[in-house]
Order: structure tokens, then sequence, then C-alpha cells
């Protein structure tokens, strides 16, 4: 009889220096005063420590921390989400000052409860966070907000440096991962914001160890590329509790460095791939020249 593949060992490669300096200690302590939430922590992401104690980078995620879905590779809480609140925009924008973040990336639990998917409060927060820090570039990663082009406008009217939309999983394994939402509908979301926005990157991510194979990941790659998305990010699936969806396999850091060496030959301008690489690791880093330039002019005003 197979072993059970959450018994599988994890690789070295997968192991995690813990560090909870003083750096992350007090962003934990200040995201709790402001009562915020980050997909650091409700998605349980391994990079943490690094980003919250030697890169001062989080990921905040607004519209509550209860998402309508229950997809089987997401920690976040299921169930009946809390009433919107409509201070959040303003306490964000007060924490990305008092981080001195240059990179804010602003997340969300889906709200399907929601007419607009909460677009608005997205725009809100963007413009909330250019009145208090202007040089700061901003990302967005939304949900699909179900494909309605009044919200995309919503959201894409207020501006975001980069819009990220995963699509998590290759087209074969999309309706076992994700709840609700739908491969070609996260495409359209993608080209649909390339259409409004033709300036404004494009970028989304795809989990690998769920049982895909090496031709589903780059048909993937070319799919994204059809619908004119810019960056790709590709990381391991890491199983966050036993009611998820088992790891089938884990890569090994020379798999992901070819998988990276395939999107940018394919045309991506930029590729993070490795076995702790989430959607919003080293985002600061993926921001395009045109932000970078927006940054200095502001900077010199």
């Amino acid at each position: 009889m197979a072993k059970k593949e959450e018994h599988i060992r994890k690789p070295d490669w997968l192991k995690i220096k813990l560090n909870t300096n003083k750096e992350y200690t007090g962003l934990k302590k200040m995201m709790r005063e402001k009562k915020l939430h980050t997909v650091c922590e409700e998605a349980r992401c391994p990079n943490i420590h690094e980003c919250w104690a030697t890169r001062k980078t989080a990921t905040f995620m607004i519209l509550g921390d209860v998402c309508t879905r229950g997809c089987r590779f997401c920690a976040v809480k299921t169930g009946l989400p809390n009433e919107l609140d409509r201070q959040e925009p303003e306490r964000v924008a007060e924490s990305v000052e008092m981080m001195g973040l240059r990179h804010a990336v602003i997340t969300a639990v889906a709200r399907d409860d929601l007419k607009d998917g909460g677009a608005e409060i997205f725009a809100e927060t963007i413009r909330a966070i250019r009145r208090k820090v202007p040089f700061c570039t901003i990302e967005v990663l939304p949900s699909d907000m179900k494909g309605d082009d009044e919200s995309i406008m919503t959201l894409m009217d207020a501006k975001p440096d980069i819009f990220n939309h995963n699509i998590e999983t290759v087209r074969r394994l999309t309706k076992r991962v994700r709840a609700i939402a739908k491969y070609d509908r996260s495409l359209q979301l993608l080209k649909r914001v390339k259409e409004l926005s033709p300036n404004t990157p494009t970028k989304s991510s795809i989990m690998v160890g769920l049982g895909e194979t090496k031709e589903e990941i780059i048909q993937a790659m070319d799919d994204l590329l059809a619908h004119d998305v810019d960056i790709m990010t590709i990381g391991q699936y890491l199983q966050p509790t036993k009611k998820h969806l088992n790891v089938e396999r884990y890569y090994h850091p020379d798999e992901f460095a070819e998988l990276k060496e395939i999107a940018l030959s394919k045309g991506f301008r930029h590729c993070e791939a490795g076995p702790l690489v989430r959607s919003s690791y080293h985002a600061d880093e993926q921001v395009n020249e045109a932000a970078r330039d927006r940054q200095m002019q502001a900077e010199q005003n």
C-alpha cells in the first residue's frame, strides 16, 4: 500500500528559519492595534519571518478575515463574512506610512456576498495610501469578482501599479483545487485589466505539487501569455492542515530554476520560481520602470 502523501517527509530545502526579532514582533503588534489582517498570517505563508523581520514588507488582507469560498488549498477561514469596515482603508494607509513601505500589496478574502466583490473598498484603500504615502507603489491581488466588468473598472479607476490575480493551478486541476473560481474567467479578468490599462503590469501565480504535469505547467504559461500577463510566480504547494489537499510531490529547486528559465524564454517580463515562492514574494522587486520613475518624482517634489 502506498504511503499517504501527508506523511512524506519535507525535504531540507523547505526548512524555514524563524526570525522573531523586534522588527517582526513590532509589526505584529501594530497590525493588532490597527485591527488589520495580513494574508501572511491568515494563509500561513512560509516567508512571513523573512518579509516581516528583514524586508519590512507585508501583504494586507482587507474586507475582513472570513472568505465566502472554501478553496481546498487555502487556510483562510470560510463562512459568513463580517460587515464592511469603511475605516479599514485609512488604517491600512496609516500602517503603510508607519512602516515606511515603498511597495504595498493589498489582497482580500473573496466576498461573493457583495455586488462588486469588494472593488470599491480596494479602490478606497489605494487612494488612501496614495494620499498618505505618494511615493509608495501599490499592487492589488483581488478575487475574480465573478468577472463583473463594472467591478473591474471600479478597481482599475484607482490605478494600481500592478494587478495580480492568481490562476493557482493548471486547467485540469482547477475544479478540484479552487472553489467557484474558473480557469478561463481568471484569464479573461487578466486580459480585461490589460485592455483597460495597457501600461499596468499584470501578474499571476501557480502552485506545483498538486498532481500537474510539466506539460500542463508549460500550457498554463502559454495561456497566461496569450492573455497578456507580464509577470508569473511559481511556488511549491504546502498542505496547511490535514483537511486540505495532499501534496502529491515536492519539486527540487533545480526544477524551479528550469521552470523560471522556460517562463522567461517564453516572454514573461519577470518570473519568481522556488519552493517557498508565493504570489507576493519579493513583490517590491517586480515593480515596473514607470512605477519606479513615479517614486523618484514624488521623492523629489
